[in-house]
């Protein structure tokens, strides 16, 4: 597979006709990985609870578009944001281990997300209500 203009761009008009605004595309081999390695279409005005990941970190680089990575303490108070934006050449993000964190999409965009392990969905415990 080559990830070109012509991937990036059915990526994002699936992302745009999908009603969670996003849509991904899982870049394992095999259902057997033991990664997470993906490529994720995020539109403005896409949702993402506040979560953590806690036996992994989170690599975040961004192919395309402009996004805040933002972090929260466990109260919920917003502690600081780390901008990407492709045309700043701002690209990329490392999420520590059992940070809390979302996004804010400012315009179509392409990451490249990378976590240890197989996918489980986010435990209640690790969503921030």
């Amino acid at each position: 597979m080559t990830i070109d203009r012509e991937l990036i761009d059915r990526l994002l008009a699936e992302a745009a006709a999908s009603p969670r605004l996003r849509k991904n595309l899982d870049l394992r081999d095999a259902e057997s990985d033991q990664s997470q390695r993906m490529l994720n279409a995020l539109m403005p005005g896409t949702v993402l609870p506040i979560h953590r990941h806690c036996d992994s970190s989170e690599t975040v680089i961004l192919l395309t578009g402009s996004m805040d990575e933002i972090f929260y303490d466990a109260g919920k108070c917003e502690i600081g944001r780390c901008h990407l934006d492709a045309k700043q050449g701002n690209h990329g993000v490392q999420i520590p281990k059992g940070t809390w964190h979302t996004i804010e999409v400012y315009e179509p965009t392409v990451i490249l997300e990378a976590k240890n392990g197989q996918y489980h969905p986010l435990a209640p415990d690790d969503i921030l209500s």
